[in-house]
């Protein structure tokens, strides 16, 4: 029977290194840790880690079994915190990533509104731009937006959005945007993730398909939604972004919306998390709780 106990001591060791490092953690000895690392390799009767004197190094047998054990000690733990929560609430840790512009606005407000609700349950929240592997950074669940590609994971919808060209009314007075055509031809700011070239259908008003491409290779490209707002405020192109985004500064006038009579296509807003056997509680307790949020709470633009 597999030591779940090894399990955590090799990939303590993995991620942290070194066995001495290690040890620290597990607030073990070294040569504990070290034994249990020697028994676990008998017990499976494979070599796992080439050991030098200055690092060390997994076979291919202790990649494939580091792999697999991080997610069967996640299993487990979310067993441990599902079976505690039906009799003491939500337990343990909800590890959680999301772009910092949806994040400050909607995820972290929404933590803490959850957090009060669940004081036994930890939360770590990361902001980041970069979609994270949420296996290898043992994330419980990511808050994406747009469209998905990635299959490997599980996703559900928690609402939806629209987006929207827009620029600064001083480049709008330099570049007049009056059809399609002016807008495929105009400066664009581009946020690095989305593909090339840049293709849309859009919906007329009278609820047509029409094909639309920047023809115009773009000069100016950006990580975040913020960094392409900040852009498009200071007068350098077009940008295309989150209407919840772009509110505040359109009823401000730091920006116009282009061609209104034109809409590009509604993105989402996803919950994504590993493909597991079993959801953990804490997971889908947040979940179901933000997209009630998102449905019947003011939405602050």
């Amino acid at each position: 029977m597999l030591n779940l106990q090894r399990m955590t001591m090799f990939v303590a060791v993995v991620e942290a290194g070194s066995f001495t490092a290690a040890a620290d953690v597990l607030g073990q000895t070294k040569a504990v840790v070290s034994f249990n690392l020697r028994q676990l390799e008998s017990e499976l009767g494979v070599t796992l880690l080439l050991r030098s004197t200055r690092r060390l190094t997994l076979t291919e047998a202790g990649e494939t079994f580091y792999r697999r054990g991080v997610s069967l000690l996640q299993e487990a733990e979310n067993l441990q915190d599902e079976v505690r929560a039906s009799h003491h609430g939500l337990r343990g840790e909800l590890r959680i990533t999301t772009t910092p512009e949806y994040g400050c606005r909607t995820v972290i407000p929404a933590l803490a509104a959850f957090s009060e609700q669940h004081p036994d349950l930890r939360i770590r929240h990361v902001s980041s731009s970069q979609h994270a592997d949420l296996i290898s950074e043992r994330f419980d669940v990511a808050i994406r937006l747009g469209t998905l590609a990635d299959s490997r994971y599980r996703a559900s919808l928690i609402a939806r959005f629209a987006i929207i060209p827009v620029a600064s009314p001083g480049w709008l007075a330099q570049h007049p945007m009056n059809s399609l055509q002016d807008l495929s031809e105009a400066g664009w700011i581009i946020h690095n993730r989305l593909s090339s070239p840049l293709r849309w259908t859009l919906t007329d008003a009278l609820q047509q398909e029409v094909a639309f491409e920047i023809t115009q290779s773009p000069r100016l490209y950006a990580d975040s939604a913020a960094a392409l707002l900040a852009f498009a405020k200071a007068g350098s192109g077009v940008a295309l972004l989150p209407e919840w985004l772009v509110g505040k500064a359109l009823a401000e006038k730091a920006l116009v919306a282009l061609l209104p009579e034109y809409r590009f296509p509604q993105q989402g807003i996803y919950a994504v998390y590993p493909d597991a056997r079993h959801v953990p509680a804490k997971v889908r307790a947040f979940i179901d709780f933000l997209r009630e949020r998102e449905t019947t709470g003011p939405r602050e633009v």
